[in-house]
Formats: structure tokens, C-alpha cells, sequence
């Protein structure tokens, strides 16, 4: 009889694609497992046809950029009551620490057991029936490899595979059609992005025009400059706009900008030569794919820093400034960029 196993992920875009490897893991060693996942109706799509999924449930969010949804809570109870009628043996609140919402959540499912990571496990009452302590160190998805252990699943340290993503038809098809409108070729160029929450992990204007200038007259690729839409202010994400203008500004013509919704840019990373982000959910879908990515980070301190969300792949690197990315010399980024242009 199958071993019934519901993931439960609340985060965002990039946390979803960095529980890929963990899906496999428990693929791998539990081939006996039907493993469902319950994500919200944001981020759900990223898992949408993997292989180790038999299906993959979707909650509508309450609050989206901060306005209430009333439809959105009502749409939870027969979800709620469609979840209890699956039976499942296990739920585990996939996350690389404790999610007070997402234990709750796991908890309405009826599971017979439920494995999360949680500080003080008493407050849950003995629904949470396996509590981890919540690790100080690892890689966010290492953490989340950690949370199989009450299943019998052991992962060897960091040794788990990368993260994996397919890119749905429509972006590949818009890819074609924005690169043939500009008449550039898949793999001549490389796309540099600057949407971050923190300004600290942004690339500066100045930055983007060297760079850009630097690959086109080096190794002949133009840039595909890409940017958060909006307002800095924005309740939901900081946009870009005002900073991208001081790059779009100067005209050049091997930067060809793009200000467009997020599955329009996946096309676009997954035809480069390669990429260079900021951390953000964009870098890791990068790391995924065939160009891989050169992930920026900057005081490690105060955010969240290189040893728990740099990208994952056999061609993903990264580089971690003291204070701002700012301070990350040009000769450094392209030290990195070398192995991903080969």
C-alpha cells in the first residue's frame, strides 16, 4: 500500500524550485510514496508536471499585495474538507525553519503525522507529532532534506541533486518570437537582471553599463536587461522602474531592454548564454537552467546571505560583497562569468 505523503510549501517562486530536489530525494529512497503537494495559487504552477508528483494542490492566498480576499477564505473549507478525505499518512511543512501558518495549515489536513520544523512544539499540542529543532546552519535546501528523517529518508550532508524546472511551451514560444523581433540568436547573449527586495543586492546603473559593455566588446554578446516593474514603493514587490531608466537612458544598442511578467522571462534566461541576478526567485530559476547563473549577494549579516540561499547547479556560482553589491569589483564578476561563458 502506497506511503500517502502531502508536502506543504507556503513560500515563494524560488523557495518551490528549491524543494525539487527534495521531491526527487523522496522519490529515490521511498519509491513506495504517492506525494502530493499543496502550495498556493502564486507559486503552485513551478511543480506542475514533476515526475515524482501524483498531484499537485493549489490554496488560494487571502491577502495579495495587501488587499484582503473574502472569496480567497472562503474557497479554504472545501479544500480543507477535500484535503481530510485523502487520508494522508504524513504532511510535512517543507521550509528550512519554523512556519507557524504553514503547521497550522498541515495540521487541518487531518494527516496521521506531521513533521515541521518548530521551536517550542508544545504550542501545537500533539497534532505536530514530529518536531524538529530548527537548524542554525545549511543551505535552505539542505534544511528542508533534513525534515525526511522521521520517514527514514537520510540524505548524505549536502549531497542532494539540483533544482529542476521545465519551461512551459508559451515562454519558450515568446522567446522566439522577442529574440527574432531583435534579430539575436539563442545563446548571443546574456541576460542581467536587477529586481532584489533590498537595494544593498542590486547592481547599480553604472554597473549594468560596464558589464554590458565589457561582453559586448570582449566576446561580442549583447544584454538582455531585465527589471521588476513598478514603483520602489510597491506594497507586493519593489519595482524598478527609476533605476532601469538609468541604463534604458543611454541608448546603447547591445542592451536591449525587457519589462515584462515573469514566465515571458524565463523564456529569455533559459535561451542565454548565461545569466546574472541578484538573489531573488528569478537567480535560481537561472540556476536551473541550460546557461546557468552568477548569483549576487551582499552583507550576509543583516540578510539573507550566500550559505543558505546561493543558487544550486552544476552551473551556478556566486559572489557575496561585504556591505553592497556595489563594492563588487568588475574583475570579480567576470572572474566568475569566465567558466559560465565557455
Amino acid at each position: 500500500m502506497a506511503l500517502r505523503i502531502l508536502i506543504v510549501k507556503r513560500d515563494k517562486l524560488g523557495d518551490l524550485l528549491l524543494t525539487t530536489p527534495v521531491l526527487a530525494a523522496i522519490a529515490a529512497a521511498r519509491p513506495d510514496a504517492e506525494l502530493h503537494v499543496l502550495a498556493n495559487d502564486y507559486n503552485a504552477w513551478v511543480v506542475e508536471g514533476h515526475p515524482a508528483l501524483a498531484r499537485v494542490w493549489q490554496y488560494p492566498r487571502v491577502r495579495d499585495g495587501g488587499r484582503l480576499r473574502f472569496g480567497a477564505a472562503l474557497a479554504h473549507v472545501p479544500l480543507a474538507l477535500a484535503l481530510r478525505r485523502e487520508r494522508f499518512d504524513w504532511a510535512i511543512v517543507m521550509g528550512g525553519d519554523e512556519s507557524h501558518r504553514g503547521i497550522r495549515r498541515a495540521m487541518a489536513t487531518g494527516a496521521a503525522r506531521i513533521a515541521a520544523y518548530a521551536r517550542e512544539p508544545s504550542r501545537y499540542g500533539a497534532r505536530l507529532t514530529d518536531p524538529l529543532a530548527p537548524p542554525a546552519l545549511g543551505h535552505e535546501t539542505s534544511r528542508m532534506v533534513a525534515l525526511l528523517a522521521p520517514l527514514g529518508v537520510q540524505v548524505d550532508g549536502e549531497r542532494f541533486g539540483s533544482p529542476a524546472f521545465t519551461l512551459p511551451a508559451d515562454a519558450r514560444a515568446f522567446a522566439d518570437r522577442w529574440l527574432a523581433a531583435h534579430e539575436v540568436r539563442q545563446r548571443d547573449y546574456v541576460v542581467i537582471g536587477i529586481g532584489a527586495r533590498r537595494a544593498k543586492k542590486q547592481p547599480t546603473p553604472d554597473q549594468v553599463v560596464r558589464w554590458s559593455t565589457r561582453l559586448w566588446k570582449t566576446r561580442g554578446l549583447r544584454s538582455v536587461f531585465m527589471w521588476t516593474p513598478g514603483i520602489a514603493s510597491s506594497g507586493s514587490y519593489p519595482g524598478d522602474d527609476a533605476l532601469a531608466q538609468a541604463v534604458v537612458a543611454r541608448g546603447l544598442p547591445y542592451v536591449l531592454p525587457f519589462r515584462g511578467p515573469l514566465r515571458e522571462a524565463l523564456g529569455l534566461v533559459f535561451g542565454a548564454r548565461t545569466s546574472v541576478f541578484p538573489d531573488s526567485g528569478l537567480m535560481h530559476f537561472a540556476a536551473a537552467s541550460p546557461g546557468g547563473v552568477l548569483g549576487l549577494f551582499a552583507d550576509p549579516a543583516d540578510s539573507s546571505p550566500a550559505s543558505r540561499w546561493a543558487p544550486l547547479g552544476p552551473r551556478a556560482r556566486c559572489l557575496e560583497a561585504p556591505r553592497t553589491v556595489a563594492e563588487l569589483e568588475d574583475d570579480a564578476i567576470f572572474a566568475e562569468l569566465e567558466a559560465l561563458l565557455a
